[in-house]
């Protein structure tokens, strides 16, 4: 019995060790090429009301409950959730918003782990009628946040979110030409 308590022991002291040495910030980026112009993207990422077209959380519970604050759009403009615990419950907001080419947003995550993170979206024209859309989200990691990327691949799992919302707002952008 005191082997097998020692191993726990040593086991849970690496464990500590580990998730402590592991990095205080991380960043998730996706990327895809839509075949329109940053001027017909831009309206669905600038306007919150219209990311539930295309965000890969509003599927994910479409009971949860919205609420929008401020200016409709751009800079300032605030979309709050609570919902099942696939998408929890947060805010956010959009802190910068250059027409065409980016819009950045402070995310506010309440449920079920609490979290402020930085979103990006940038619009990188490729000729007349193609754009790379760029969707990163950086923040810092503290102990428990460490814990969940050091066991869960979070890299992947928002990752996998963020290729899903991409893919929809390509498809919704295409097909509305």
């Amino acid at each position: 019995m005191t082997l097998f308590l020692l191993f726990v022991l040593a086991a849970l002291s690496a464990a500590i060790i580990y998730v402590s040495l592991s990095p205080d910030r991380f960043s998730v980026a996706r990327s895809t090429v839509i075949e329109a112009p940053p001027e017909r993207i831009y309206p669905l990422i600038n306007d919150l009301h219209e990311w539930e077209r295309w965000s890969p959380w509003a599927k994910l519970d479409p009971g949860q409950e919205i609420n929008y604050e401020g200016s409709p759009l751009g800079a300032g403009a605030v979309m709050s959730w609570a919902g099942n615990r696939k998408v929890g419950q947060g805010k956010m907001k959009i802190a910068e918003s250059s027409p065409n080419e980016r819009v950045r947003l402070r995310l506010q995550l309440i449920k079920p782990m609490q979290a402020i993170h930085d979103v990006q979206i940038d619009l990188h024209p490729l000729g007349e009628t193609r754009t790379e859309v760029v969707w990163n989200m950086s923040g810092r990691n503290e102990f428990v946040a460490k814990a969940v990327h050091a066991f869960m691949n979070a890299d992947r799992r928002i990752g996998e979110q963020f290729e899903q919302g991409l893919a929809n707002l390509k498809t919704l952008v295409e097909t509305s030409a």
